[in-house]
């Protein structure tokens, strides 16, 4: 008997529990379904209209579409960058013409905002300075460092540091900053 009851309980909790997931999955497709643009649906009010297998066949439609605009708008900023190096748009870059684009970098930003300053520097994996060397200019130059950071995406080291200047009165001279930063990272 009680074998009886264990098994109708078990089957109530697998009808719960299936419940559950046609609910979650629901939800999943309609939350799919809000991230596709109205404009890319056959009218208005069209996705509400649509069954669900119809939604998750228009997503994957989208889905398909926005890679083919990727894919296109990457041959597109190849194409730009072609042509501001002045390389031929069929030719493949080569090292040289590689390098000529890594040979831009460092990048050196500077934000001077009255009482604070922002530096935004952006070097290659091989930079030839040390990031505690940008905060030692700025001390010494001052301003006192009160964040600093930094990300690599790809072949590129993102640094942004937030200075403070320690005398308001007296003030941080940026062009002598901007002069001294430019001397250690070039």
């Amino acid at each position: 008997m009680k074998k009886c009851s264990g098994e109708s309980s078990s089957k109530l909790d697998r009808k719960i529990v299936e419940r559950n997931r046609r609910i979650h999955m629901k939800g999943l497709c309609f939350k799919l379904a809000s991230l596709i643009p109205s404009q890319h649906s056959k009218g208005p009010n069209s996705k509400d209209t649509l069954s669900q297998q119809n939604q998750l066949d228009l997503a994957s439609s989208y889905i398909k579409q926005l890679r083919e605009r990727i894919e296109n708008l990457k041959e597109m900023k190849e194409k730009a960058t072609r042509s501001q190096l002045g390389i031929d748009a069929n030719s493949t870059i080569n090292a040289d013409n590689a390098m000529m684009v890594r040979s831009r970098l460092p990048v050196l930003e500077l934000r001077d905002s009255g009482s604070s300053i922002e530096v935004m520097l952006i070097s290659g994996l091989n930079k030839n300075f040390m990031l505690y060397e940008v905060i030692s200019v700025l001390e010494e130059e001052g301003a006192e460092v009160v964040s600093a950071s930094f990300s690599t995406v790809g072949d590129k080291v993102f640094h942004s540091l937030h200075a403070q200047v320690k005398f308001s009165r007296v003030g941080v001279e940026t062009s002598t900053v901007w002069q001294r930063l430019q001397d250690l990272i070039y």
